[in-house]
């Protein structure tokens, strides 16, 4: 089920949630999912990032989910790169204490976390076999080091609050430096 966990960062805490399947078996590897939520979800009760997006969607079929998922919550009024530590540190913490593939760590995101899937994915493509940002954008710039991974993005034509020409941008960038 969804467990609460915190991490601290320079002793102020972060909370996330962690997906472990009903199944878990801790002597195999599992795949693991980092979630990043939007900005409605921000907040300090480390439950309202599992309430949209891929915790509502664990939530009504569980049996879709075989893997971990790691929810990390952004707090007000900043954005994901202002806690890019804690991300990192939540996703190590997850890592240690479960039994993770590290060649199966994917990561998605939505609106704010489309972004921050688009910006943490560029900066650290080692890390993760792969992305999904929905509805976001990024910086163009990072696109040689996205082109390193497999992507499929998603974007709503008709999004009124994310310009899907933003998301169009970064996969062209992505597509000319390489990516597919």
């Amino acid at each position: 089920g969804f467990i609460n966990k915190v991490v601290l960062v320079n002793d102020k805490p972060y909370p996330y949630v962690v997906y472990v399947p009903r199944d878990y078996d801790p002597e195999r590897a599992w795949p693991l999912i980092v979630f990043l939520h939007g900005a409605g979800e921000r907040g300090h009760d480390g439950l309202h990032q599992t309430d949209v997006g891929l915790g509502h969607a664990i939530r009504r079929n569980p049996e879709w989910f075989p893997c971990l998922v790691l929810m990390p919550q952004c707090p007000p009024k900043v954005w994901w790169d202002a806690v890019a530590d804690s991300v990192e540190r939540s996703l190590l913490q997850t890592c240690q204490e479960y039994n993770v593939g590290r060649s199966r760590i994917y990561l998605t995101g939505l609106s704010m976390g489309g972004y921050a899937t688009w910006q943490y994915g560029g900066k650290r493509p080692d890390l993760f076999a792969a992305l999904m940002p929905i509805c976001g954008g990024g910086n163009v710039d990072n696109a040689p080091a996205l082109a390193k991974l497999p992507i499929w993005a998603f974007h709503g034509a008709n999004d009124d609050v994310i310009d899907p020409e933003e998301s169009r941008k970064m996969v062209e960038a992505v597509q000319q430096a390489g990516g597919k």
